[in-house]
């Protein structure tokens, strides 16, 4: 017997209804993206009715400018994160399945890709409106933790994007054959670090308190503080945690530890870890703007 802890008896579903010879379910990830979008709309529209939270005691944008926001956010995140997966992590077989690219359905959404849909739907809403670019980012990064949170809560619930094996007696027995092979003896239980719950709790509940924190005492007066923090700690915690978590399926076998690492001194550099130093660049860019204004 190992020291783990079996994967709770959870549904990815939490009910399913049938209508007319078709079956409508509600999953957790989706309520997840609800409840994080609701939940980071809220946070904005309280930041943005302080304002002597801002420069010069004006927001950039009002509560009404934020609903119509929140539309392009959504767009963003469905469209980048969709695209960032397909292009950053599986493109030979989209390019060789292309009619699979927008079933959304099928699971497949990418962070990076999300985060790169929401800065270039931000960056158009702000010439449109003519609202602060520096100062409106800070908004959303303000916003963006706790979906972050619901989201990593939502992939262990799934029992998805598992860790690497583990012997620490806090290591989950995740079911499915994927997670069970792990090239353990015959008749034995393999038990994975919840990779997840780390990124639930460093990506999501310890970096929106800060940024919480930091807001509140006074950080949103230096436009692109916040959105530095925001890139710079989400990359610091999404590369510790990739050392614990397992490669994407299709990054695994030999042929393609091209296209999944790039190999220092025999220290795999993981996808997740390249996409988050150029989160790390983007945030000593967002510094060096706050700086200059």
């Amino acid at each position: 017997m190992i020291a783990a802890i079996p994967f709770p008896d959870l549904s990815s579903e939490l009910f399913s209804i049938e209508i007319f010879g078709m079956t409508f379910a509600l999953r957790w990830y989706a309520l997840a993206y609800i409840a994080g979008i609701l939940i980071g709309w809220r946070i904005a529209v309280t930041a943005v009715k302080r304002a002597q939270l801002w420069p010069g005691n004006h927001p950039p944008a009002t509560p009404t400018q934020i609903e119509d926001l929140l539309t392009w956010i959504i767009l963003g995140v469905i469209l980048g994160g969709r695209f960032g997966y397909v292009f950053f992590y599986n493109a030979p077989y989209y390019l060789a399945h292309p009619l699979e690219i927008p079933m959304i359905w099928q699971g497949g959404m990418a962070f990076h890709g999300g985060l790169l849909g929401v800065v270039i739907a931000t960056w158009i809403w702000c010439l449109r409106n003519r609202a602060p670019i520096l100062s409106t980012a800070d908004l959303l990064a303000l916003a963006t933790p706790p979906g972050l949170l619901l989201g990593r809560l939502a992939n262990f619930v799934n029992a998805e994007l598992w860790g690497r094996p583990t012997d620490l007696p806090w290591g989950v027995i995740f079911p499915g054959a994927a997670a069970q092979n792990c090239g353990q003896a015959v008749g034995e239980l393999c038990a994975r670090h919840p990779s997840q719950l780390y990124e639930a709790g460093l990506e999501g509940l310890l970096l929106g308190l800060l940024l919480l924190v930091l807001a509140w005492r006074g950080a949103l007066k230096r436009p692109g503080v916040i959105a530095a923090t925001f890139f710079i700690g989400y990359a610091c915690a999404r590369i510790f945690v990739e050392f614990f978590r397992q490669p994407d399926a299709q990054f695994t076998s030999d042929t393609d530890a091209v296209g999944y690492a790039l190999q220092f001194g025999g220290a795999g550099v993981t996808q997740g870890q390249l996409l988050s130093l150029a989160m790390i660049v983007a945030g000593l860019v967002f510094i060096l703007r706050s700086r200059r204004t």
